[in-house]
Order: C-alpha cells, then structure tokens, then sequence
C-alpha cells in the first residue's frame, strides 16, 4: 500500500513539474513572439515601403496600400497560422479585437497627446467604406459560421478596394496623407539593398514570431480554460497592434495626424476583409453567439463614432481630448467585462 501511495506522489509530481515547465515556456514563448512580431513588423513596413520608393510608387499610394499592408502584417500572419494549425476562432479574435484596440486605444492615446484633426479627403471617404465593412462583417456572423464561401467574398471585397486604392493614388497626386508619408520616408530614406533586406528579413521574422506567439497562446488557453476567441480579443489582438501605436504616437508627435488616422483605417480594413478572409478560405469557423452578441457591437458602435467624429459638424473633423478618453474609457470597459467573462467560468 504504502509503495503505491508513494509512487502515486511521484506520478504526481512529475505532471505537476511538467506542467509548471510548460506553462513557464508558454508565457515566455509568448512575451518573446509579441516582442520579435512588433520588431519585425516595423522592419517589414520599412523596407517595403522603401523598395516601392524605388520602383517609382506615388507617396499616396505607398501610404494607402503598401504601408496599410505592412501594418496588417501581423495579424494577417498570426490568423494564416492559427487556422491552419486548427484555431480559426484566434484568427478571428485577432481581427476583430485588433479592430476595436486600433479605434478605441490608439487613436484614444494619440488624441491624448495631441488632439486629432482630419484634413485628409482621401482618409474622409475611407471611413464610411470601413462602416460598411463593419456592417458586412456584422451579417456574416450572424447566422453563426464564416464558411469559405464568406471567405471569398470578403477577398472579392478586398481585391476592389485594393484596386480603388490604387486608382485613387494614381488619380489624386496631392493630398495632406500623401505629403505626409513622403515626409516620413524621407526621414527614413535608405538604400535599396538596404530595404531589400529589411522586406524579406521582417517577412520570415514575422512568421517565425507568429509561429511561437500562437503555440504559447493555444497552450496558455487550454491550461486555464479560456477560449481561443477570448485569447485573440485580449493577448494576441493588443500584441499585434502594437506596431500601429507606435507608428501612430510617432506620427502624432510630428503633428502628422492623417498619417495616424490612415494607420487605423487602412489596419480595420484589412484586418475585416483580409484577415479573417484568408484565416475563412483555410479553416471555415463556427462562430459562437457572444461575437454577434459582444464584440460586434462594440466594433462598430466604435467605427460609427469614428465616422460621426472624423466628419464633425462645423468644419474639419476632429477628436478631442475629451473624446480620446472617452474611446480609452470603452477600451479598458470591453476589456474588463472580457476578463469577467473569464473569471465567471
């Protein structure tokens, strides 16, 4: 008897060591992917844009694709791993939890520093486009699965927004947007091996990263319980928006506010139609009733304000201080009723 008990207390131990270990590298494996994915995001959006300087890309069109792009890069390779190694619902989650982190506490923190004005004409028609991708996304959901015929229509969406994206840039060879991304890459101007380098570099960096940020999530999940939407709406959503917070703090700084506001927008747009399109057309997801239900709404509860802000009512739009706080306020409710959530289970 007594060598039974005593084999049991070493079985035991050993699941118990085991488990402490798996855990301690999940979290690791985490804050190390979150850290590499931020740094080869921006290395990525660098040498990108860089290299379509100089094949002779307008600034506007560089701002409004490729640099839109680079933004979603993220989340675009962290939802392409996740479904495919079978957790679609952290794809969405990421898209969707990025969406309402871009809206509610970047452009919440950068109307802090210094209050946001719209002059872009460019950026003005983005936002009802991005209402109405919101309200597409919403009508999806609703019946409880994006299937890859769902899928494809968010790609067929993407792909003519893309291609107006770019008649825009050919056809408005001025705007305020414009002149703002060509100020920044002539602060950042390098040489063309240079920004060949950092293209392809942060390219595999931000898959490596992705890979070990999504293994550490999946297994933080299943050891406390916690769904893997919940997982991409709070850890994985924050981590891959941090390189738009960045960039948007930096721009704010600089006074370039359309170069802030386009960041948020161009990543919404992707993150709706890109993201989950590419996450839908590899792993179809069944979606539970709490994403029409919660996240939704919040979404695009944030993205009509935005659009009420951004046009305004006497002249050009503007977000306030006071309406900063109030989108940072909404960030820290949603995200603690999320926790809530969590801890009630």
């Amino acid at each position: 008897m007594l060598r039974v008990l005593h084999h049991y207390k070493n079985d035991t131990f050993i699941q118990c060591r085991g488990l402490i270990i798996n855990m301690t590298l999940a979290f690791i494996a985490v804050a190390f992917g979150l850290l590499l994915l931020i740094w080869s995001a921006d290395r990525f959006v660098e040498g990108s844009a860089a290299t379509a300087r100089y094949f002779g890309m307008p600034p506007l069109l560089i701002g409004m694709v490729v640099i839109g792009f680079g933004t979603s890069a993220p989340e675009m390779v962290v939802s392409a791993i996740a479904a495919f190694q079978g957790n679609p619902n952290i794809a969405m989650g990421n898209a969707y939890g990025s969406n309402i982190t871009n809206i509610a506490l970047i452009l919440g923190v950068v109307a802090l520093i210094s209050p946001i004005t719209v002059h872009s004409q460019i950026l003005l028609k983005e936002i009802p486009i991005l209402t109405a991708i919101t309200a597409l996304a919403a009508w999806q959901v609703m019946d409880g699965e994006i299937t890859r015929l769902d899928a494809v229509v968010l790609l067929i969406v993407f792909a003519g927004l893309m291609t107006w994206s770019i008649w825009q840039g050919i056809k408005k060879k001025s705007d305020t947007y414009g002149t703002e991304i060509e100020q920044e890459m002539d602060d950042h101007a390098m040489p063309i091996r240079q920004a060949f380098f950092r293209l392809f570099a942060g390219l595999v960096l931000l898959i490596v990263s992705s890979r070990i940020l999504v293994w550490g999530a999946v297994e933080i999940a299943l050891a406390f319980g916690v769904s893997d939407l919940i997982i991409g709406l709070t850890i994985i959503s924050l981590g891959t928006s941090l390189p738009e917070l960045a960039s948007s703090i930096i721009a704010t700084r600089k006074g370039e506010h359309d170069l802030a506001l386009g960041n948020v927008l161009g990543s919404n747009m992707f993150n709706t139609l890109a993201v989950v399109g590419i996450a839908g057309i590899i792993n179809p997801m069944t979606v539970g009733p709490e994403v029409f239900s919660r996240d939704i709404p919040v979404m695009a509860v944030l993205t009509v304000s935005l659009f009420v802000i951004g046009y305004g009512f006497r002249g050009l739009g503007r977000i306030n201080r006071f309406e900063g706080l109030a989108l940072l306020g909404c960030y820290a409710g949603y995200n603690a009723y999320l926790l809530s959530t969590v801890f009630a289970n």
